[in-house]
């Protein structure tokens, strides 16, 4: 019997699921690999110590991927991130001067609102940018990033704040707990990363603020003309950016119990691989939250399975570009295939 070639329709419907799936399935052979490649690879305590690591670079890469479905790009959040370490290291050891002869301490809680303040007010500056005086957001939020790092900078001149132990007397006694504690066995991080996954999910899927989101993204012009005010869309995806690397700032001070300008330098780099590799398209319109928190554990599961391979950091950098690069490529194949699904299906209706 010979057996009848499939129509090229179901094929190309079968390249189209295998691709959508892709995260998925590079997460599998990521696991795959270095469990059989390291030893004690997939052992509990080290999957909680590489949940921690990729937990930060997720939290980023929430935000990162309103901005992109939106059409857009967040350069600024490594910059945010360094510079809302600094502000929390600051806000713990030096009181705020009230300038009529007192000075206030603020506890704990207080440092971390004040720090989401700062995180959000840079989000707003490149929101207005981009709304209200038409900059490009590449070069609006390349500008945000010299400013924001400057002023990390000029915060403690350069020098690092140490032991941010905190101090029962002001109330900042439980900050390192916000990035070192534990929570029901398991790292705050962890539960950050679960409480703002879930929220961003909830957010993207069953609100009209989210479905505002793709259609800005899908077709800007035709969302203003369906009455979506599509400049309130982006000043908001661009504060929860902003929102998120705050609370990726606030969570490395208090893990190192002190804080470095330096601190997120190329942050967005991966941040902006975690979301092109989950799913998010970089022309918009399309992405998923949980896609990007998968996309950023087969990141940070390649970069800490090569680092207990031996591998040299420069090589790890090559493949991380390389990754980076691949999840591009995949995408506008993606974007082709659907293309050509979509007229197939106009075609079929026709006939």
């Amino acid at each position: 019997m010979t057996a009848i070639p499939a129509p090229r329709s179901d094929r190309t419907n079968l390249m189209l699921v295998v691709l959508q799936l892709r995260t998925f399935v590079a997460l599998i052979l990521v696991l795959g690999f270095f469990s059989y490649a390291a030893p004690n690879f997939l052992s509990a305590a080290n999957a909680v110590i590489v949940s921690k690591h990729v937990a930060l670079n997720a939290l980023l890469a929430i935000g990162m991927t309103f901005v992109i479905i939106t059409g857009g790009i967040d350069l600024s959040v490594g910059s945010i991130v360094g510079l809302c370490a600094m502000v929390a290291g600051w806000l713990v050891l030096n009181p705020v001067d009230l300038g009529i002869g007192y000075s206030v301490w603020f506890d704990t809680a207080e440092i971390a609102g004040l720090v989401a303040l700062v995180g959000i007010a840079v989000g707003l500056v490149n929101g207005l940018l981009i709304t209200r005086l038409a900059v490009a957001p590449f070069i609006a939020t390349l500008g945000t990033l010299y400013i924001a790092r400057g002023a990390a900078l000029l915060l403690s001149g350069g020098r690092t704040f140490p032991n941010l132990t905190g101090d029962a007397e002001y109330g900042t006694q439980g900050f390192p707990f916000i990035g070192a504690g534990n929570l029901l066995a398991l790292p705050m991080v962890i539960w950050l990363l679960v409480g703002m996954g879930l929220v961003a999910h909830y957010i993207s899927r069953r609100t009209t603020l989210g479905r505002h989101i793709y259609a800005v993204g899908g077709n800007e012009r035709g969302a203003a003309l369906s009455g979506v005010k599509v400049n309130r869309i982006k000043l908001f995806v661009y504060m929860f950016s902003g929102f998120c690397a705050a609370l990726v700032g606030l969570v490395i001070a208090s893990q190192l119990q002190a804080s470095h300008p330096a601190t997120g330098e190329t942050f967005e780099l991966n941040a902006i691989a975690a979301a092109v590799l989950g799913g998010t398209s970089m022309s918009g319109g399309r992405g998923r939250i949980g896609g990007t928190i998968v996309g950023a554990f087969v990141i940070g599961i390649l970069g800490d399975g090569l680092i207990m391979m031996g591998v040299s950091s420069f090589w790890q950098t090559v493949i991380k570009g390389l990754v980076i690069i691949a999840a591009v490529v995949i995408d506008q194949a993606q974007n082709r295939l659907q293309t050509r699904v979509a007229l197939q299906q106009e075609a079929a209706i026709g006939k």
